[in-house]
């Protein structure tokens, strides 16, 4: 079975296709489908978000998709920056300019105060349009300076509890982190899921 990956993002898709190396299943992005999906990620979920791609795609294609949307929560700032992770420091915001307004946004805030959590939703449509939902989730807090050079987005701040708060994300080794992120923990959920019902 072809399914569509509703990403461009290759390091995503490569994490996709690791985790769920099902027999018999081939998974392409967008782009390797000639596939042209970019709706509104306008839902204030991250289940509202990752259906909201896996519709279009599906509807763009009539294949089977995966979509996701994933961000950060901070208990601090009330569960921001939450679904607008990729977007916190403006539209065109890169990962720079995010984490120094997440930094700048928890400045004064003490260690023991600063606990969040990456949260990743996967909603997987079948082909006649049935859809399935998994979730992971990864506890941590949030460091006062970047750490780490491996990973992307928020990893240089976060500190996750697997490893008692010693090392972020960024240090982590890509096997490492694939097994106890979020994405990764989804995944795992999903694949479960799919072998179970497909």
């Amino acid at each position: 079975m072809k399914v569509l990956l509703a990403t461009n993002n290759q390091h995503k898709a490569d994490e996709i296709r690791h985790a769920l190396s099902i027999p018999g299943w081939e998974f392409v992005t967008l782009a390797e489908a000639g596939i042209r999906s970019d709706p509104a990620e306008d839902a204030e979920t991250f289940l509202g978000n990752a259906r909201i791609k896996a519709q279009a795609a599906h509807e763009a294609s009539g294949m089977a998709v995966i979509a996701d949307d994933s961000g950060l929560q901070v208990d601090a700032l009330g569960g921001a920056p939450g679904v607008h992770s990729a977007r916190y420091a403006g539209p065109e915001s890169d990962d720079g300019a995010n984490n120094a307004k997440l930094l700048a946004e928890l400045e004064g805030v003490a260690d023991e105060e600063r606990t969040a959590r990456f949260v990743c939703t996967l909603v997987f449509v079948d082909e006649s349009g049935e859809e399935i939902v998994a979730e992971g989730a990864v506890e941590g807090r949030i460091g006062s300076a970047e750490q780490g050079s491996e990973g992307f987005g928020y990893d240089p701040l976060f500190f996750p509890d697997e490893y008692d708060g010693e090392v972020t994300f960024a240090q982590v080794p890509e096997a490492d982190k694939s097994r106890i992120s979020h994405r990764g923990r989804a995944l795992k959920a999903l694949k479960e899921e799919l072998l179970h019902t497909t």
